[in-house]
């Protein structure tokens, strides 16, 4: 996770009484048999549906939504949508603030996330995240080109690609300025004429008495110790993906013309 946004210090994880280990015992191999049951399943069908439909996806996108929407169940969370994610060729952006976002877009629709590089590595959410389908890049100005191409050739395929433009996660309580660097790929002859993107605001309920950082993950907080957490809570809070309407790229002259609009957007669920 990246270290770059210099907010408060985490908040104190509470402590996990018997009744919490219990729910992390009942909770923990459901979930695990379900993700993983659901990566082994997609990666058997990911044998047939790629030699015959290359980049398209026809079916495992929808074990991965399926895997997610049971995921939150299976953790006690509530999920929702207000708004509807566009049907157009394009892309969304939204607002970063835990893993569980991951989880959340991924349970509203077929989507391709772009990520550091440095995720591909990670035990357990590496492997899902290359299983379906993600877009690993490197932070280097010298690959920007390189980068742009990749873009390029999953948007022309149809692919909703997702970006975290604040480049950092956050504790949820804020949305930081969308960097412009990722726009310029869209703002090509060929594609600009073609593509919308849509701004979406994550926004988690925290649990009565636990404070509004709760389901934040950002800076150097460990994954096992905040998954652990949110097995062990009860009552859960929840979360709500507010889709706000697509813009046509060919409204904006430049990418921080269409950084600022975005960014905006995404801030203005959270007044």
């Amino acid at each position: 996770m990246s270290v770059t946004w210099q907010g408060p210090p985490p908040p104190q994880s509470p402590r996990i009484g018997p009744g919490g280990w219990l729910r992390v015992a009942v909770r923990g191999p459901v979930l695990a048999m379900v993700v993983f049951g659901g990566l082994v399943l997609l990666l058997l069908l990911r044998l047939v549906e790629r030699p015959l439909c290359g980049l398209n996806r026809p079916v495992t996108p929808h074990i991965t939504r399926w895997v997610c929407r049971g995921s939150f169940v299976i953790m006690g969370m509530t999920w929702r949508v207000t708004g509807r994610p566009m049907a157009r060729r394009g892309a969304v952006v939204a607002n970063h603030s835990s893993w569980l976002d991951i989880f959340a877009l991924n349970a509203a629709d077929t989507v391709y996330f772009v990520s550091k590089a440095e995720v591909a590595k990670w035990p357990g959410i590496g492997w899902l995240a290359r299983a379906t389908g993600t877009l690993f890049i490197r932070r280097n100005r010298h690959e920007a080109a390189l980068h742009r191409d990749m873009f390029q050739q999953r948007l022309k395929a149809g692919h909703h690609l997702v970006f975290f433009p604040e480049g950092t996660s956050t504790d949820g309580s804020q949305v930081l300025p969308f960097k412009s660097t990722l726009f310029e790929a869209f703002l090509t002859d060929d594609l600009k004429r073609i593509l919308h993107i849509q701004p979406v605001s994550i926004l988690y309920t925290d649990p009565v008495g636990n404070g509004p950082r709760y389901y934040g993950w950002w800076g150097d907080m460990e994954f096992g110790a905040h998954l652990l957490k949110i097995l062990a809570t009860a009552p859960q809070g929840g979360v709500e993906l507010i889709y706000h309407p697509p813009v046509a790229v060919a409204d904006f002259s430049n990418r921080r013309e269409i950084a600022q609009y975005l960014g905006d957007q995404v801030r203005s669920s959270f007044c």
